[in-house]
């Protein structure tokens, strides 16, 4: 049985070795050309003119084109109002303005110096407050009004008022936007790109360009790295090449570097969130009201989702009974900001997780004892605000054992001891959880598909409209389908994900890409394998076929087969132990022709949330957990070192444990660079000025825990689920907040019974600047 092994990941001997292909991996073929991109000069502005006649005599240098090019030159997931390339006015410094098609790229960079453009330059709005001065929207999201906040509030015996910030974050992937257009007869067009959505990057393709659907096919084999920004914004750099192989009738290659990468696209949304909460003496949350509002950059892209999970997720693992929750996007003259892992989750849940931090100061007691009386309960207090059963609740299983494991109580201790001592240095302990609801928060996007073809041979491809962008998703449908049909993994090979195989998929974000397709890809092997198990109760039973007699034809349900079992490549009849091979049966359905081919449709049930009721259900299911963390700090330079971090996840019954441990302990990494070292520094022009790796730094072997230590919750409860599996791409970059409120912690010894006062991320910088405040 394939399923539950930590077999390796089917891309890993080709990562070793180098062998594996990515976009910029293939060959050139003979009259293929370079795809340059310029961006705009200044924050905010109107084109007044592009002069681009000297590039164009450059040697080499074969076109250069416009927003005029384009037949149709807007895009937009939620609302199309993107423009490809810039028209008439500017939204951001770096957006792209026009493409250069070269035969180099040394060419091409000469030819962007001999472009001049005439701008007029208009006063920018860069941050969420001066947004909010102006009142410049993207959306204002339904409010979650439950209780009688208002009164609670003031009925509480204590209160505090305040407001959390956090920056944005880059998804700093690997492979950046890289995308080829191959132009092919009849005006198709094959289109391989680095992307998270092969299907929107196919719609935004044609449209571009005003082609049918069918008429463009994109592939991808895999990515190096997504973590959210290819999701929307791999399409449109897709368009582009397309639109000069459309133009040149030859293949076109546009591969960003990194800097233009980190210029043009957009990040995790930056947050600015006001709250007020009551509470007692213990701790308790009588009360809670908060305002959230995210910078959405300079286009809607897909900012209303993302602030909608960031408000499905500010409860973090706690109750309110009394509570107001409204969120608003702010349009600004910056990048547009775009779905990053966790998709607004991390931001609300950090929120709620600092003002308990706050409370735990305030009231003089540890904030495990706040977190754990304010947990969602298993019989009662259960139901979040938006009106979702929290069911299967294992919140307080998670914390009691965590916090035992361990061996919190001992360790605060310690740390009190340590920092009276005085040393020059200072230590904190924290343990924050993670309750994130599992599904599309769009319903029509739970979907999928799948195909499975055997070969006479025994082996099996299969082809989802998953994509593989290192997390393994491919490597859990190859299992899915091995356990099916009991046979190795080894003899199941996953095929590149293509529009012409998988049509109208959904993106592989939202942490459900191995729930959907692997949930098709179950029902595929299903539907071949009924047929071949009536080949095998046929056979078993006597019943013989020649060239002039087939088998009697398969009817769903006439006979009941379930004594039919798959295993280690073998045919087995219960009860009379009776058996033939894998390849046997195969072969024996195909003489009577009899279909070895599968094609399966899934769709989430249950799914319907109504925003202006609040009524229905949200998510699938909730994927839970919890860290703990201890840091240490200098308090002369304020460097910071993460000494422990114990996790404890929740993630049912785990398909692969050796992937989905390696997806925990990198999503906590990655959460716990946003909230510590990742710090996106601007120009007072709005430029981006930590554009490389020289600049903007995402943690390193150095940085991790110490001691890292991870185990995963025995769970099998997850009905709702392929294989009673829970997802694991996201919800454990919500646990690096532990790193950031035990930041808090610590600086509460020396805080002089004032709350400390840092914003996200917590850099060296802003914890020195925090400690001289305590001068």
């Amino acid at each position: 049985m394939s399923v539950g092994k930590s077999i390796r990941h089917d891309s890993a001997v080709g990562h070793v070795t180098g062998e594996s292909i990515f976009i910029d991996d293939r060959p050139m073929l003979k009259n293929e050309v370079l795809v340059g991109v310029l961006g705009a000069p200044v924050s905010a502005g109107n084109v007044l003119k592009i002069d681009f006649s000297e590039a164009l005599k450059l040697d080499g240098i074969l076109g250069i084109y416009t927003a005029k090019d384009f037949p149709h030159n807007k895009w937009g997931t939620i609302v199309a109002e993107q423009p490809i390339l810039v028209d008439d006015i500017i939204g951001y410094i770096d957006e792209p303005l026009c493409l250069i098609a070269g035969l180099n790229d040394d060419v091409i960079n000469r030819a962007k110096k001999l472009i001049k453009i005439e701008v007029e330059e208009t006063i920018p709005l860069l941050t969420i407050d001066q947004a909010l001065a102006a009142q410049k929207f993207i959306c204002i999201a339904t409010p979650f009004i439950r209780g009688e906040v208002e009164s609670a509030l003031k009925n509480s015996p204590h209160v505090l008022k305040g407001h959390f910030e956090c920056g944005g974050q880059e998804h700093f992937y690997m492979e950046s936007q890289a995308s080829i257009a191959y132009p092919l007869e009849n005006g198709q067009m094959e289109i391989h790109s680095s992307s998270q959505h092969p299907t929107e990057t196919q719609h935004v393709v044609a449209h571009a360009l005003h082609l049918d659907f069918s008429q463009v096919v994109c592939v991808v084999k895999r990515m190096g790295g997504g973590f959210g920004g290819k999701e929307s914004q791999a399409a449109h750099f897709a368009a582009m090449a397309a639109l000069v192989a459309y133009k040149l009738k030859r293949p076109a290659r546009l591969v960003l570097t990194k800097d233009d990468d980190m210029m043009m696209t957009g990040k995790r949304h930056p947050c600015k969130n006001t709250y007020e909460i009551g509470f007692d003496d213990q701790g308790k949350i009588l009360a809670f009201k908060t305002q959230i509002y995210v910078n959405g950059g300079a286009y809607t892209d897909l900012t209303p989702s993302i602030l909608d999970r960031a408000m499905f997720h500010i409860d973090g693992c706690y109750y309110f009974e009394h509570c107001l929750i409204e969120g608003a996007a702010l349009r600004t003259n910056q990048h547009s900001n775009t779905a990053f892992r966790g998709f607004g989750g991390p931001q609300g849940n950090m929120t709620i997780e600092s003002i308990i931090e706050d409370m735990a100061n305030y009231l003089h007691i540890d904030s495990y004892q706040i977190r754990r009386l304010n947990l969602y309960g298993t019989d009662s207090r259960n139901l979040t605000p938006y009106g979702q059963l929290v069911d299967n609740n294992v919140l307080p299983e998670i914390f009691d054992k965590l916090y035992k494991s361990s061996n919190y109580k001992q360790m605060a201790s310690e740390i009190k001891l340590f920092n009276l001592a005085e040393s020059g240095k200072i230590r904190g302990l924290s343990m924050t959880g993670c309750k994130f609801g599992i599904a599309f928060t769009a319903r029509f996007l739970n979907q999928g598909n799948a195909l499975v073809n055997i070969h006479l041979d025994g082996t099996v491809q299969v082809s989802t409209g998953a994509t593989e962008m290192g997390q393994g998703v491919n490597t859990k449908m190859q299992q899915i389908a091995a356990g099916a049909f009991g046979i190795p993994a080894s003899s199941v090979v996953m095929m590149p994900t293509s529009t012409e195989k998988n049509h109208n998929t959904s993106p592989t974000a939202a942490s459900s890409g191995a729930d959907i397709n692997g949930a098709a890809t179950l029902l595929a092997c299903e539907k071949i394998l009924a047929r071949l198990r009536w080949i095998a109760h046929l056979h078993f039973s006597g019943v013989t076929s020649n060239d002039k007699d087939e088998f009697p034809p398969f009817v769903l349900g006439a006979v009941n087969t379930d004594h039919i079992v798959f295993e280690n490549e073998t045919v087995r009849h219960l009860l009379t132990n009776k058996s033939m091979t894998w390849v046997e049966i195969l072969k024996m359905a195909y003489f009577n022709r009899v279909s070895l081919g599968g094609y399966a449709f899934f769709k989430t049930e249950g799914l319907g949330f109504d925003k202006k009721t609040l009524s229905g259900k949200a998510f699938n299911y909730f994927t839970n957990g919890a860290a703990m963390s201890m840091v240490e700090i200098d308090e002369y330079t304020g460097e910071l070192k993460v000494l422990r971090t114990d996790i404890l996840m929740d993630l049912g019954r785990p398909i692969n444990p050796g992937i989905d441990i390696g997806q925990v302990s990198g999503a906590f990494v990655q959460g716990m660079g946003w909230v510590t070292t990742e710090n996106l520094f601007y120009h007072q022009s709005g430029k981006l000025l930590s554009h490389s790796p020289t600049t903007y730094k995402i943690p390193n072997i150095q940085d991790t825990p110490r001691e890292f230590n991870i185990e995963l919750l025995e769970n099998h409860t997850n009905t709702q689920n392929v294989l009673r599996s829970k997802a694991v791409g996201e919800p454990p970059l919500l646990l690096g907040a532990s790193v950031w409120t035990a930041v808090k912690n610590a600086l509460s010894f020396r805080s002089k019974n004032r709350l400390p006062n840092i914003t996200s991320p917590a850099t060296n910088e802003v914890i020195l600047m925090e400690l001289s405040r305590y001068e």
